[in-house]
């Protein structure tokens, strides 16, 4: 990383309404699920349009340690499975689908496989994925804590079956179990036995692609997932864009009375981020979508009393628009986020009230009062999704600098050149 990257980034302020039109990478959510699905597949697969980023590089990286052919050098990539091996380390950084999706398929290999992070990845939960593991008869070593660094020690085989968890601190717990179930030798019968479930739309979007792989997966039952165990073929993916990378770019749109263009925008599908549609129309946007894309016009920024349970990564996003907005907002359902890359309610309160705001944590999510901000070293704590907060901040407020704008690479390594050239439009 460049000393300009690492140095806090001064995040430029809009002079007038932003007229742009803004292309965005593949989604990492699918992605790093047809990663792991192509490496479990009977033949080679070719995916159209993937996230090129640090969370889908690790996600490469890992799957490469555990013997999968990954050639990412041209436009689409192609991975092709084979036996799953074991004596290797994976260095997950701090990417919850590496963490959760790929001790599940180690478990398939032969021999011991080490995860370990970044600094801090111990605090992001995967005890209930853990415990689901060893439910399967999967041999792991956690030195009892119920968190990264952990070995996985596969024997050659899963025999599967019945998997009881609370899944109430990260539905990638269950996607993780779900996507290396066909190739358990009595696939999986999983069910969540928590009172609620974050981000319903990601499993959704697991189970969409594990039966266009071709998985028998029945869902019919609350909180019951069944896949029978099979073969898979991915053939070739088409991957969608990053709907949750648009959020602080649409954002833009409110924050400047201007007008954002994302081309491509899917009319049907399970990302979260779709849900940007109706929350921005509530905060004050013109939103429209057709066969080119979504287009967001911007007006004053009303603030939102909004349940985000479902599409929480949606929250420092829409938390930034609310430290702006003309009235007071409720941000809820979204404790689960406190276990993300960091906990993302305090960040949010500690930073945003740093720069004079009124932001009250509650049990689960935010009370945000607009107050006049002034500007201010805004902290990322290694969180994409802070950093791309302060930066909406910034477009209204003079004097915001963005410390380690960098991780934004996790995600969207071109977020500084992006975020410049739709100012510059």
């Amino acid at each position: 990383m460049t000393s300009a990257l690492t140095d806090p980034w001064p995040a430029p302020t809009a002079s007038g309404p932003v007229d742009a039109d803004v292309r965005l990478p593949g989604s990492k959510s699918a992605t790093n699920r047809a990663l792991v699905l192509a490496a479990l597949s009977e033949r080679p697969a070719v995916l159209r349009g993937a996230m090129r980023a640090r969370d889908s590089a690790l996600m490469v990286g890992g799957l490469r340690t555990l013997g999968v052919e990954v050639d990412d050098t041209g436009a689409d990539w192609r991975v092709t499975g084979g036996p799953i091996s074991g004596g290797g380390r994976v260095d997950v950084g701090l990417s919850g689908t590496v963490m959760r999706f790929l001790p599940p398929v180690a478990a398939l290999g032969t021999g011991p496989v080490r995860f370990f992070g970044d600094q801090g990845v111990e605090k992001r939960p995967m005890g209930m994925l853990i415990d689901g593991l060893r439910q399967l008869g999967v041999d792991i070593d956690d030195g009892c804590l119920g968190a990264l660094p952990l070995t996985v020690t596969g024997r050659g085989a899963v025999t599967g079956r019945e998997v009881a968890i609370d899944a109430s601190d990260s539905s990638q717990f269950l996607s993780g179990l779900l996507l290396a179930a066909p190739r358990y030798e009595k696939g999986i019968l999983l069910r969540h036995t928590g009172q609620i479930l974050p981000s319903a739309p990601h499993i959704a979007m697991t189970v969409q692609m594990l039966r266009s792989a071709g998985a028998q997966v029945d869902d019919s039952q609350p909180n019951v997932w069944e896949v029978a165990p099979g073969p898979l073929e991915v053939g070739a993916v088409d991957i969608e864009p990053d709907l949750s990378n648009a959020a602080p770019f649409l954002a833009a749109a409110l924050v400047t009375g201007g007008t954002v263009r994302v081309a491509g925008w899917p009319t049907t599908t399970d990302q979260p981020g779709d849900a940007l549609r109706g929350l921005l129309t509530e905060m004050g946007a013109t939103v429209s979508l057709d066969s080119t894309g979504l287009t967001v016009t911007g007006g004053p920024i009303h603030g939102i009393d909004a349940d985000l349970h479902d599409v929480s990564e949606l929250t420092p996003a829409i938390a930034a628009l609310a430290a702006l907005a003309d009235g007071p907002s409720t941000l809820r359902g979204v404790a689960h986020i406190r276990g993300h890359e960091t906990d993302r309610l305090a960040a949010l309160r500690v930073e945003i009230n740093n720069l004079g705001g009124g932001v009250e944590e509650t049990a689960d999510g935010l009370k945000i009062t607009p107050k006049p901000l002034h500007g201010g070293v805004f902290g990322t704590y290694a969180d994409h999704r802070v950093a791309t907060a302060a930066a909406i901040i910034g477009l209204a407020v003079e004097g915001i600098r963005i410390e380690n704008v960098a991780t934004t690479s996790k995600t969207l390594p071109e977020f500084t050149e992006l975020w410049t050239g739709m100012l510059a439009s």
